[in-house]
């Protein structure tokens, strides 16, 4: 995993813990893990963090990208809806890895039974929930 963002090239795994352990990079891992596909949207990630302007979101996103623990997925072309989003964020397989031999997955469980009962979310959130996600293994 690169850390070239946030945390320094070469961290050590403490660092590491620590750089995806900062409050909102955290918050958007466990938005990820509690997401009903494991897959949401930027909207998506943005309305489970009101606390936090869309562009500290999309930064710490990024953040997380670059350091290699999560991963953008796009719809291709052709499967591509209008109104619906198209691109989708998850963990990679090293981020997945990290954050388990970290113990930082043990309540992935109950983070998606949380998520199951959000009963007020906005309706573009509902349709966003429900958008055709790409196909990933």
């Amino acid at each position: 995993m690169s850390t070239d963002v946030g945390a320094p090239e070469g961290a050590n795994a403490r660092e590491l813990v620590h750089f995806v352990t900062q409050e909102t990079r955290f918050a958007l891992l466990a938005n990820i893990l509690q997401h009903p596909e494991g897959l949401p949207s930027m909207y998506e990630l943005e309305r489970l963090n009101p606390s936090v302007s869309e562009a500290t979101v999309y930064k710490h996103v990024q953040k997380l990208i670059d350091a290699g623990v999560v991963e953008a997925v796009a719809l291709p072309d052709d499967e591509r809806q209008q109104g619906y989003p198209w691109k989708f964020y998850r963990l990679t397989d090293e981020g997945r890895a990290f954050l388990a031999e970290h113990n930082l997955l043990a309540a992935e469980e109950t983070l998606k039974r949380i998520y199951e009962t959000i009963s007020d979310k906005p309706e573009k959130m509902v349709k966003y929930e429900n958008a055709p996600r790409p196909d990933i293994e």
